[in-house]
């Protein structure tokens, strides 16, 4: 059962990632500024999040995050702002909460979930494009048409 359940959430990771990227190939998309020149659009590429997510905050930046929870429901939210790491971002918008580490930014709450492997053996990883991140979510740079997620796992 768990193998398929992870089989099925990759499907479901690498198709978002696939409708993600296929979205950062125009570079005529906006933050719905019809004024932005030609320049302001090479200049600040913005990703489309599938229908039906969650629009947070504010700013410039702007990227797709996505959240799987133990029973593999997926939420998905597009993110403005203006930290520079996804962290930053996610914390300020108190997407994500944690305490620090010897690691950095030890997350045990994602939307309201909370997961602490030293009670429960679950935990929250951290994704970049679908893949397991090397890099904790706190040291991890915004970079345009990238899409971020956790997993519960």
């Amino acid at each position: 059962m768990k193998k398929s359940l992870s089989a099925i959430l990759s499907i479901l990771l690498i198709i978002s990632t696939l409708f993600i990227m296929t979205a950062c190939g125009d570079n005529n998309a906006t933050n719905g500024n019809a004024d932005t020149t030609a320049a302001d659009t090479t200049a600040q590429q913005t990703v489309t999040a599938p229908p039906g997510s969650k629009i947070v905050g504010e700013g410039e930046t702007n990227f797709v995050f996505s959240v799987v929870d133990l029973e593999g429901n997926e939420t998905y939210f597009d993110v403005y702002t203006n930290k520079t790491t996804v962290g930053d971002a996610l914390s300020e918008l108190e997407l994500i909460k944690g305490e620090e580490g010897d690691y950095g930014l030890y997350v045990k709450t994602v939307n309201g979930i909370t997961l602490d492997y030293d009670k429960d053996g679950k935990y929250w990883a951290f994704y970049i494009d679908g893949e397991y991140a090397q890099t904790g979510v706190d040291a991890t740079d915004i970079v345009a048409c990238t899409a971020y997620s956790f997993k519960a796992e």
